[in-house]
């Protein structure tokens, strides 16, 4: 019975995951755009700024450039670990946790990761609605993918023959 819960659960937390990481790669694209489209322009005839730096940002602070480069990739990464854990939900045995628990466990440290980006941007202060909304996110999925590590561990016990 506990299994069977577990895997409701597993599953409910691989669709809001999903969800999640595909607001943040969504709003980390939009950023990702905005920053090239609004960049430094370097040509013939043009200097360098005395601060240049290859991950400038036009909006928020300067942890901006890192957290929305290290979200976009915790939200491919996560993506990814949730397409390998759609195969073991389906499944459900031990011999689709190790896949499963081995992506879901690195797309969890990649977004422990941006978590750390998006908690300095938010101690520097002066950023936008929509950075404010990828660091909570980003917030909330390095607990919800934990949450969903646990599950997995926890209700797959059969082996299949």
């Amino acid at each position: 019975m506990a299994t069977a819960q577990l895997k409701s659960v597993a599953g409910l937390l691989l669709v809001l995951n999903f969800c999640m990481y595909a607001i943040v790669l969504g709003i980390g694209g939009w950023a990702m755009n905005t920053a090239i489209e609004h960049g430094f322009i370097i040509g013939p005839g043009f200097d360098l700024p005395a601060h240049f730096s290859p991950i400038y940002f036009p909006m928020g602070n300067a942890a901006t450039g890192f957290l929305v480069t290290f979200a976009m990739i915790a939200g491919v990464v996560g993506i990814a670990s949730i397409i390998a854990g759609f195969n073991h939900y389906r499944y459900w045995s031990m011999d689709s946790l190790p896949a499963a628990a081995s992506a879901a466990t690195i797309a969890w440290t990649l977004t422990l990761l941006a978590m750390g980006f998006a908690c300095k941007e938010i101690e520097l202060q002066n950023r936008n609605a929509c950075l404010r909304t990828m660091e909570a996110f980003l917030i909330i999925l390095s607990a919800t993918q934990l949450l969903y590590i646990a599950a997995i561990h926890g209700g797959a016990t059969v082996r299949r023959h």
